[in-house]
Formats: structure tokens, sequence, C-alpha cells
């Protein structure tokens, strides 16, 4: 706003022509002079207020910015008061798995990932990724399966449970899913494992060792035109006991039980051709949590 709107023009400028430069007083014509002052020029008349439309318009347009401009903020959380944003931060915490804004590790041990934070998120990441790792396709395969337990557990726990797990992935165990020797699927057909983590909860923590619960959903099964098992579902919890080892948590021992598990729902099971579809072009993730 200029100091020209601010004042006006002509009649309401000072000094500046009147918008009736001629009255008639006591029947004759009579040229009347307005003096700057604002207060009686002589003939009982007092001079009259300037008009500023224009200033007038442009004040109001400031006071509605302005207000929107708040409104947008307050909607943003641009005007959260320190009381608001408390409020906030113990809604995000309420719950065991709710973000808490710490940034998602950018390391990883082959497909895994690692450099999980030495805190309560930091064993619930890692735990839900461990069960991620420990439920996939890989762990058909001895090699692969070697690897993802050198990589999640201790040494210790490592060197403990593979001969029990290549027991457990016998040849016959195998061929059961229709999978070979090597844990190979049939020409034509896939096969799928995956582990969806639904939740997790800290059962207990402390800065060397942390006990955490992964609710899981899991897939398994053979999609092809000769498959006697398809795929299914199943519900189960994973406990693992984690110790932080050489800058990570690692596993120390684990367990899991059935359970819980929600009333099936009334969706059809699918065709194994549109399970193999979705197989192929839904690839599984690559970080939990």
């Amino acid at each position: 706003m200029t100091q020209g709107d601010e004042r006006g023009y002509g009649g309401n400028e000072p000094g500046g022509r009147s918008d009736d430069a001629y009255s008639t007083l006591g029947g004759t014509r009579q040229t009347r002079t307005r003096l700057p002052g604002g207060g009686d020029d002589g003939d009982g008349y007092g001079r009259r207020p300037a008009r500023n439309s224009r200033s007038l318009i442009m004040v109001v347009g400031v006071v509605v910015l302005l207000i929107a401009a708040i409104a947008f903020a307050n909607q943003s959380g641009g005007g959260t008061s320190d009381g608001g944003k408390e409020k906030d931060s113990a809604a995000a915490g309420s719950g065991p798995t709710a973000a808490t804004g710490t940034k998602p590790v950018t390391g990883k041990n082959g497909t895994i990932a690692s450099g999980f934070a030495h805190d309560e998120q930091g064993a619930q990441s890692a735990a839900a990724n461990y069960a991620v790792a420990l439920g996939s396709a890989e762990m058909f395969d001895k090699d692969r399966r070697h690897n993802i337990v050198n990589s999640i557990y201790t040494s210790t726990a490592a060197s403990e449970l593979k001969g029990p797990q290549d027991s457990a992935y016998s040849t016959d165990f195998l061929s059961k899913l229709g999978l070979d020797a090597d844990g190979k699927a049939p020409q034509g057909s896939i096969f799928i494992s995956r582990t969806i983590p639904v939740g997790t909860k800290v059962a207990s923590y402390s800065p060397a060792t942390a006990t955490v619960d992964v609710w899981y959903t899991g897939l398994i099964g053979m999609s092809g035109p000769e498959s006697t098992d398809p795929v299914s579902t199943s519900w189960k919890t994973w406990t693992a006991e984690l110790v932080w080892f050489d800058g990570d948590w690692k596993i120390s021992s684990d367990k899991q039980k059935d359970g819980p598990a929600p009333v099936p729902g009334d969706v059809a099971a699918s065709t194994s051709d549109e399970i193999s579809k979705a197989v192929e072009e839904y690839g599984g993730f690559t970080y939990a949590r």
C-alpha cells in the first residue's frame, strides 16, 4: 500500500481541490476554500473525511490471508504448541510397534538388513527382519540356509543349530513339498515360502539382551499345474532371544507357537495360475518395520 493510496487523490489530498468547489451561501454564488486543518472552515461545515475504499479493501484482504495462513499452519502442525507436541509424541508411542521416527538401517548382511539401533525399536526391527529371513524360500537351500543362520545367530547358536536344521530339511521332507534334494521346484511350478510380520512386542529389554515376540502370518506351498501341496496360510508367534553382540542384535535362541489366528474370511481361494502370477509380480519385503 503506497502513500498515495493512503492519502487519496484530489479533494482528499490536503490543499487539493474539494468535491464541491462551489456552494450557494446567502443566495449568492461564493467560492469556499477549505483549509488543511480538518476544523470548521468558517461556514459551519466541517471538513469531510477522506474516503479510501482501496485501502479498506487491501486491509481486509491482508486479514483474510493471515487467517488462512494461520489455519493452514495449524492443520499441518506448524502452529502446535509444546503441549500439543507432547500429546502427539505420546500418541505415536502408544503402541509397541508405533513409528518413532528412528531411521531404518542402511546396512545389509547379504540380503538381510543389519546395523539395527541399540534400543527397543532396534531389537524389534531386528526380530521382524530375522523372522522374514527364516521364513523365506532360501531356507530350503542348504548353502543359503547356512548363510542366513550364520548372519543372524550368534556363532555359538549357529554352530548348534545347523546340524539339527539340516536333518529337519531332509530329502524326504523336501519331496513332500514337491522340491528336489536341492530345494528347487519342478519346471513350470513356483515354490513360495514367506513370513509377513503383523506386529512385534518387547517382552523384556536391557542394553545387553532383549526378548521380542513377532506375530506373523506365513505363506507356504507349491503353485503349479501338478502341485499336490497348494499355497496355504498359517498364523504363528515367534519369540527371539536377542543379545547385543559386535555392534548388532543377534539371536541366541528362539521358539515359536501357533496363533493367535483370526477367523478365516469369505474370500474364495485363487487358482494356481493367479497365485503364481502374484508371486512373480509381488516381491517380498527386504526390510520389515
